[in-house]
């Protein structure tokens, strides 16, 4: 009976261990299947990845854990496990793409526009805006608001000549005082302590079209000695082009400050073929220690307002209130339509200027030619007529594709679209760019856009942590079908989201999945640090 006892314990304790063992089996199965025992929230696996350094594609698996990449490498080989995994057999995996030259300033404060969707649909995580010298007196508030409302890409915002300009001295011609100019300098103070990444320009648009090189110099000190760039839309992109970028590798020399040509570009036929000259100067500069740089999109029309196109910046001092008592003054309408016709002839005729937006949608879609033909009136004479309705934006088609190419190709010159109403490049910029230039052109590698579209823009505007598929950087990463990536918008239909972008992971956080909109407002805005 005794051992008969002893057994039954023996068999009573197996029992319990057995019983012990698969409950514990149990515990660490559930906890495996719990997201919190998952080391990664995201595995992007067999995936061909083009990392943004420029180095060719490699076959790797991708791991990120809250907002950052936390593993590059063989997941297998490694363990890795994640909540999430996506199977990008077949597909590209690059850093998002960084667009340095937007208009996104108002859509990023609108709430219907926040998600910035036509940008992430391209796989573009981060955009700058507040460019052509076109920007806010309140850096810091705006950014606070972006935060606190949420956007759809992260954004950077620079502060804007133009508008400082216009705040301290107003619509006019006249130079600043010393004390005029101390107050500028204070405000471009302001507004990158409260954030922004640099001093943007539109010297070609009124009032800062009036400004002297050295008012601009002075102004670019403040923003350097604040670890900042300068970026511009110069004086000309037209007859004026080399005089313009002599100018603005002198602000960059005498200020000491990053210096970065928005929009690169030979516009007219009178400058056509010039693109070899331009990069000649960017080079030598560069070769000189000028930290000079250039961004351009690739279309060969261009978009502005019929104003800006066509309308001599003199008959704009004041403001648009003297511009319409110009318009009708007896006097001065005859040398303001002399003038208007040197710019038209200037960016190709009036069939190579295409209405965008108007007050009068009537006109939305037509070329000038066609409108003054139905005004019965010579292009200049229907160009005012729509200028004193208020404002159209125009679609000016006067590049030459040759140029396009040439700059399309410099190591110093990234992607940005230059996003605006009525312009296909808002919606396809950087699809097309790999569509037509990486695939169907074979002018540039795949490698080589992506660098110019990602890390280069990153180093440019020093934005830390992005632009790289790097472990320990943000989690920004596109994943899209090389086959399939491409611009959909046209002339015809601008607003045509592009195709191709399997997946768009901003911050960590998917923002596109299986080319739509997931509704994340994953984005962030940025801030500069020194």
């Amino acid at each position: 009976m005794r051992a008969s006892f002893r057994y039954l314990i023996t068999g009573l304790m197996t029992i319990a261990i057995v019983a012990v063992a698969q409950f514990a089996f149990v515990c660490t199965s559930q906890r495996a299947q719990s997201p919190n025992a998952y080391p990664l929230d995201i595995l992007i696996l067999h995936g061909k990845l083009v990392d943004g350094s420029g180095k060719s594609p490699r076959t790797t698996d991708i791991g990120i854990k809250g907002d950052r990449i936390v593993f590059v490498g063989n997941a297998a080989r490694s363990n890795q496990r994640a909540v999430s995994t996506i199977d990008a057999t077949g597909l590209i995996v690059a850093p998002g793409f960084i667009d340095p030259h937007t208009h996104t300033l108002g859509d990023l404060s609108d709430p219907s526009h926040k998600s910035n969707e036509a940008y992430l649909m391209q796989g573009v995580t981060t955009v700058v805006t507040g460019n052509d010298g076109g920007s806010v007196l309140n850096v810091g508030e705006t950014l606070r608001k972006w935060d606190e409302q949420g956007i759809g890409t992260n954004a950077i915002l620079l502060a804007g000549f133009g508008t400082i300009r216009s705040r301290v001295i107003g619509q006019t011609d006249a130079q600043p005082t010393a004390a005029q100019l101390e107050e500028m300098k204070r405000l471009v103070t302001q507004e990158m302590d409260e954030g922004a990444f640099g001093l943007s320009t539109g010297l070609y648009y009124a009032p800062q079209s009036y400004s002297k090189t050295e008012e601009v110099i002075e102004l670019s000190k403040v923003a350097a000695a604040k670890g900042g760039i300068y970026d511009t839309h110069m004086r000309s992109e037209a007859a004026g082009l080399l005089d313009a970028i002599v100018e603005t590798i002198r602000i960059g020399r005498e200020a000491k400050i990053p210096v970065h040509i928005s929009h690169i570009k030979a516009l007219g036929p009178e400058v056509w073929h010039r693109s070899d000259q331009a990069i000649k100067l960017m080079k030598q500069a560069r070769s000189q220690g000028i930290e000079a740089s250039a961004c351009q999109y690739p279309y060969t029309a261009s978009g502005t307002s019929l104003q800006a196109a066509l309308v001599p910046r003199w008959a704009e001092v004041g403001g648009r209130r003297e511009l319409l008592k110009r318009i009708d003054d007896a006097e001065i309408r005859p040398r303001l339509i002399r003038e208007m016709e040197e710019n038209l002839k200037g960016r190709g005729g009036a069939d190579s200027l295409l209405i965008a937006d108007s007050p009068n949608r009537e006109f939305v879609g037509k070329r000038l030619d066609a409108i003054a033909k139905q005004m019965n009136k010579s292009p200049v004479e229907a160009a005012l007529e729509l200028i004193k309705l208020g404002s159209s934006g125009v679609i000016s088609f006067n590049m030459n594709e040759s140029d396009v190419r040439r700059f399309m190709k410099e190591k110093f010159v990234t992607t940005c679209s230059d996003g605006s109403t009525g312009h296909p490049r808002k919606y396809g910029t950087f699809p097309r760019k790999l569509r037509e230039y990486v695939y169907h052109q074979k002018l540039i590698s795949l490698p080589f856009a992506v660098r110019n579209s990602s890390a280069l823009t990153a180093k440019t505007f020093r934005i830390p942590e992005r632009g790289l598929i790097r472990e320990g950087y943000f989690a920004d990463v596109i994943v899209f079908d090389p086959n399939t990536v491409s611009d959909r918008a046209t002339y015809e239909q601008p607003e045509l989201l592009a195709a191709g972008m399997k997946y768009v992971i901003v911050n960590g956080k998917v923002a596109v999945a299986n080319e739509k909109s997931t509704g994340v407002l994953a984005g962030r805005a940025l801030r500069k640090t020194r």
